[in-house]
């Protein structure tokens, strides 16, 4: 079970940023293929965006498979919301639901 502690820090991460990426490794140098295919469909949308390292603290990559109930990374967030992983972020590129959100939030 999440601590309120750590939810806490989920939480503050979460709502530093409009758009936030939880990612394995950074968005120059992903370290898989779904983290790096997030950041590309981020870029070329022109949205802009903040990304966590999930490797580099155990406890955030941990709680927030519990905190979203969604147990796989990358994890999207959009206006403090999960959106979902890299297959949501597809299905929503394809559709060209991305250009619409960055003109309607001003992503």
């Amino acid at each position: 079970m999440i601590t309120s502690e750590l939810e806490q820090r989920i939480k503050s991460l979460i709502l530093q940023y409009k758009v936030m990426l939880f990612m394995k490794w950074t968005p120059e140098e992903p370290a898989c293929g779904f983290s790096a295919n997030a950041v590309a469909m981020l870029v070329e949308s022109w949205i802009y965006f903040e990304s966590f390292d999930i490797y580099s603290d155990e406890d955030i990559r941990q709680g927030l498979k519990e905190y979203s109930s969604w147990p796989t990374f990358p994890q999207l967030y959009i206006d403090w919301e999960l959106i979902g992983g890299v297959d949501i972020m597809s299905e929503m590129y394809e559709a060209g639901e991305f250009k619409e959100l960055k003109t309607k939030k001003e992503l």
